[in-house]
């Protein structure tokens, strides 16, 4: 399946240590999702569509996701069609 990098909004908790936690992820259309979970925070590459920063693995409506923050912007990888 193809996949392309979509860059999304974010509504976020920064923290006072500068630490980010993604709360909502606001697609393109304008719909929001509330992130329910994050599992793990790393750096990685995305493999399907590109770029390099900090993975979040997270839960979305009982479903493990992948955000990434590259270069002060937050994308997704989404499949196409």
């Amino acid at each position: 399946m193809n996949y392309k990098k979509v860059y999304v909004a974010m509504e976020l908790l920064v923290n006072t240590d500068g630490s980010m936690r993604p709360r909502y992820i606001i697609w393109e259309n304008g719909t929001s999702y509330p992130i329910d979970r994050i599992l793990h925070i790393t750096p990685a590459a995305s493999l399907k569509v590109g770029g390099r920063g900090i993975r979040y693995t997270v839960v979305i409506s009982g479903k493990e996701r992948h955000l990434f923050y590259e270069d002060g912007r937050w994308f997704v990888e989404a499949r196409k069609g």
